[in-house]
């Protein structure tokens, strides 16, 4: 199952590795924090590859994690895993990208004339 989660990074924890029979590992755990009206802190794990990406980034950076979300038990206790398998950095609204990535984006589709505001006005009679 993989779910999306977006927020403003707020600390990364230090690096953990090791090997076992596959080779060696790393993994390395984040902190995001949501971007609503009560934000949430959720506690996400890197490994591999992404701990690599983990280190371009920078504490209030937003970013979207798509994750897997998995729970296990051990000894009679429940423990829940939450895996990045991708870290997308966010352009903050109201920045400015780009004029390279403007070039490159088409514009947003205009509305069909039915539907269009100006002539809602013309076809309803009533004043609000």
């Amino acid at each position: 199952m993989a779910l999306e989660i977006t927020g403003k990074l707020i600390k990364t924890l230090t690096v953990q590795s090791g090997t076992n029979a596959r080779g060696t590992w790393s993994k390395q755990e984040f902190i995001l924090e949501t971007l609503e009206q009560y934000p949430r802190k959720v506690c996400i794990s890197a490994w591999g590859e992404r701990v690599n990406e983990l280190s371009a980034l920078q504490e209030n950076d937003i970013l979207k994690v798509t994750f897997n979300l998995e729970s296990r038990e051990y000894n009679e206790r429940w423990y829940t895993d939450v895996r990045a398998w991708r870290i997308e950095k966010q352009v903050a609204a109201g920045a400015v990208a780009s004029p390279a990535a403007a070039a490159n984006t088409p514009p947003p589709p205009l509305p069909p004339e039915e539907t269009s505001f100006i002539n809602q006005q013309e076809v309803d009679d009533l004043p609000f």
